[in-house]
């Protein structure tokens, strides 16, 4: 790491304005800094008689004498090694720094992974309220691949704030990249609770900018994963011998037909029932990851799903209308009901409230801002992502406008001039 050398120097003085009884003075540091100039109280006190200005020290033979240029010393070296060590660490220091860590202030600033695990600290107590289990997954996935970046490649345990700059990010997203062979969202996803962390450290100025200033992340170009109509209806269709499989189906289909997240789902809850003027049944609910409202009607598959575990072994307790498997396991049944109903896709339970934004939704014309309602997204932008326009849409669409506009234009008869020409 480069680091910025200072114009550093320290001299001890005595300050004749506080002479006390004894005759004695107070011998006071100096520390300055790129022009800055700090002082501080060593404790200790000389006649004036007995000090040397030109050279900071005490003068004669005596056993007092002795012991206080010993401590001088002592002073210089002590202030020497911070500021050898915090250039180091920090690439940067001023003289109050400089003091505040001779007084034992800040010599033990937390280092990256040390921040990194205070951090993973606040996202499990925020579980639930600030950010959604799978949040904090994610981020201690992010921190064993940071820890064991840094012990492959630099062979250390930890680093300190001042030696995280461009070069190493780059280094960081280069190793999940190539060595782990993970997508650009994935490493994206890995990067972000570092830059958290790093913005974390600046903020208390542990750096004197941030790193991820001049830092550009790779492109990541959004592909929503959906089943297309034909492929739901092959799903419904399809019989399982075992409840369980047929539960896990039902589920994924439920969520087919209301958007939910696992996490939501897993957590729905009897009170998220509501019925408005018209008697109509909607999911009411603020959503786990991000807390916006989500309101969503439920049409007749999701009502038919409701009905058919209620008072089942499938039914949930505490208020909770489904008994939910872990994700995991959704995910690893949901490819072996793919396979048995003959969808060549990759199944996953997240592909459902995909397939709710572009297949239920969009296709058959509801507007983006009503999707985003029932989304609880924070902004039609994210919404757009699912705004992928399928060729069966794109055909209904221009069917709609060849029958508009049959009739309504009509080419000009230039036969006649073509001829003349």
């Amino acid at each position: 790491m480069q680091t910025n050398r200072s114009t550093f120097g320290i001299l001890f003085y005595i300050n004749t304005s506080k002479t006390k009884k004894s005759g004695k003075c107070p011998i006071l540091g100096r520390i300055s800094i790129d022009g800055e100039n700090t002082a501080f109280s060593t404790g200790l006190e000389i006649l004036p008689d007995d000090w040397n200005a030109g050279s900071g020290k005490a003068t004669g033979n005596s056993k007092e004498i002795i012991e206080i240029n010993r401590q001088i010393e002592n002073y210089k070296t002590e202030v020497g090694n911070h500021y050898r060590n915090m250039l180091e660490n920090k690439g940067y220091l001023t003289a109050g720094m400089l003091k505040n860590a001779l007084r034992g202030i800040g010599t033990h600033q937390n280092a990256v992974m040390q921040e990194f695990s205070n951090f993973l600290e606040e996202k499990k107590k925020g579980i639930g309220i600030k950010n959604s289990e799978n949040t904090y997954i994610q981020y201690c996935k992010g921190y064993r691949h940071l820890k064991n970046f840094l012990k492959e490649k630099l062979s250390v345990d930890d680093i300190p704030f001042g030696k995280v700059n461009i070069a190493l990010i780059e280094d960081f997203a280069y190793y999940l990249k190539v060595d782990l062979h993970l997508s650009a969202w994935s490493v994206h996803s890995f990067i972000a609770p570092l830059r958290t962390t790093v913005k974390r450290g600046f903020n208390r100025g542990l750096l004197r900018q941030d790193p991820f200033f001049d830092y550009t992340q790779e492109k990541i170009i959004e592909h929503r994963r959906y089943l297309s109509g034909e492929e739901l209806e092959r799903l419904m269709k399809t019989n399982f011998r075992r409840a369980s499989t047929s539960f896990i189906r039902d589920m994924f289909l439920f969520s087919c037909f209301t958007g939910l997240s696992y996490s939501d789902l897993k957590d729905l809850n009897h009170s998220h029932i509501q019925i408005n003027n018209d008697d109509n049944q909607w999911i009411v609910l603020n959503r786990k990851k991000t807390g916006t409202a989500s309101h969503i009607p439920l049409l007749d598959i999701p009502l038919q799903i409701l009905n058919k575990y209620k008072n089942t072994k499938f039914a949930g307790t505490e208020g909770n209308i489904f008994k939910v498997r872990t994700l995991v396991d959704f995910d690893l049944q949901l490819k072996k009901i793919a396979q048995a109903a003959g969808i060549d896709k990759r199944l996953n339970f997240h592909m459902s409230r995909h397939s709710f934004g572009t297949t239920v939704c969009l296709t058959n014309g509801i507007p983006i801002e009503t999707l985003s309602q029932m989304m609880g997204h924070k902004s039609v932008k994210t919404t757009r992502i699912y705004a992928k326009v399928t060729r069966t849409k794109l055909n209904e669409d221009m069917t709609k406008l060849e029958k508009r506009i049959a009739g309504k234009y009509e080419l000009p008869d230039n036969q006649q001039t073509i001829k003349n020409i």
